[in-house]
């Protein structure tokens, strides 16, 4: 069995072959981004949104605080558990991470996708808690998501210039899922 999954698709024609040409390429692909990563800095995370016409294929969007997790295909799940495992080994000298996301605590369907990420953390092995900005959040508070699951936002707190929902828990990174188009809370300043 393969370790990444194949894509599936209905098409025909020049993007049926094109298609084809990219998985048989798959290996070198992956051998070119997997040698890139390792001589250039990439993101922790990303999305690109792209757009077919029936004819080409072009990326339209790119995204530094996705917001699909999701939507991942569970045939994806395992290479985004790895890829996890692997950005936060980089990054980090022990697995606890406090995850920021957007105040969107109405939006059930954004829920699911912090809850997503949170469970993808995980199966990756890495302690995860979600401190959230928004002011009505003054204790650890539950929220139900789009499919029923329970997501806990605490209140983000600063303690010095370390950023933590309690004094116990102390995350060696801070992943934004936000993208502070209201600006900069005052808790981030200086850190």
């Amino acid at each position: 069995m393969d370790s990444v999954p194949n894509l599936t698709t209905s098409l025909s024609g020049p993007l049926a072959e094109l298609e084809k040409t990219l998985i048989r390429a798959q290996p070198e692909i992956e051998g070119y981004l997997r040698r890139a990563w390792q001589i250039h800095k990439a993101p922790f995370y990303s999305s690109v949104d792209l757009r077919m016409s029936g004819f080409k294929l072009a990326p339209v969007d790119t995204n530094l605080f996705p917001g699909g997790f999701n939507n991942l295909s569970p045939a994806f799940a395992p290479l985004a558990v790895h890829a996890l495992m692997n950005a936060v080994e980089k990054i980090c000298p022990h697995s606890e991470v406090l995850l920021i996301p957007e105040n969107h605590t109405r939006n059930t369907y954004y829920l699911q996708n912090v809850f997503a990420l949170t469970q993808l953390m995980k199966q990756a092995g890495i302690r995860v808690r979600v401190g959230s900005m928004n002011a009505d959040i003054t204790a650890p508070t539950p929220f139900i998501t789009a499919l029923g699951n329970e997501l806990v936002l605490e209140p983000l707190r600063r303690f010095g210039n370390t950023l933590s929902v309690d004094e116990q828990f102390r995350p060696c990174a801070v992943i934004l899922n936000n993208d502070l188009s209201a600006g900069v809370a005052d808790i981030l300043q200086g850190i």
